[in-house]
């Protein structure tokens, strides 16, 4: 069965508090940290993440573009996230895909969960960004220990080339 996560962009932005700092600062800045974060999720996941922005909100904009093979998704003009998710989960809805919606508009929860999509608060998605943030980090981790354990040379001389690596002294 394939996924599919549709996210409602600035919904997240305002409510996951270091989007919502970023943004009061640097808009262009919190949608791209939340398209990175995104990423990170469905390549830790395997699903397919759609983020849809207001296009209200962005000079010119109207359109879809791949971001770190996330597909984001401006609306067109006199379209709303809103709108345009509730479309999405029409099209790519069936018995194949289990499509997602993450946001935090009781109405769209809704609209979409009796449209036979799974609802998911953007508290949900952050705790769970944090688990795949954790995972990842302890993955990393783990793989470097075993790097380092199938290493030839001495640990001490594995910590040496690693800080000249590193450019420390």
């Amino acid at each position: 069965m394939k996924d599919i996560l549709l996210v409602d962009g600035y919904n997240i932005i305002g409510d996951w508090p270091e989007l919502k700092e970023l943004r009061e600062k640097d808009l262009e800045g919190a949608r791209d940290l939340l398209v990175r974060k995104m990423a990170e999720y469905q390549a830790y996941k395997g699903w397919e993440i759609k983020v849809i922005f207001d296009a209200h909100m962005v000079e010119g904009a109207g359109g879809r573009y791949k971001d770190f093979l996330v597909d984001v998704i401006y609306t067109r003009e006199n379209e709303t996230a809103d709108e345009r998710i509730e479309k999405l989960v029409g099209q790519l809805k069936n018995i194949e895909t289990r499509v997602h919606v993450a946001t935090s508009d009781y109405a769209e929860q809704s609209f979409t969960f009796g449209s036979g999509a799974l609802r998911k608060s953007a508290r949900e998605l952050r705790v769970e960004m944090e688990m795949v943030e954790k995972s990842i980090s302890r993955e990393v981790v783990e793989q470097k220990q075993e790097n380092m354990s199938n290493f030839p040379l001495s640990r001490e001389i594995a910590e040496i080339f690693e800080k000249w690596r590193r450019g420390d002294r």
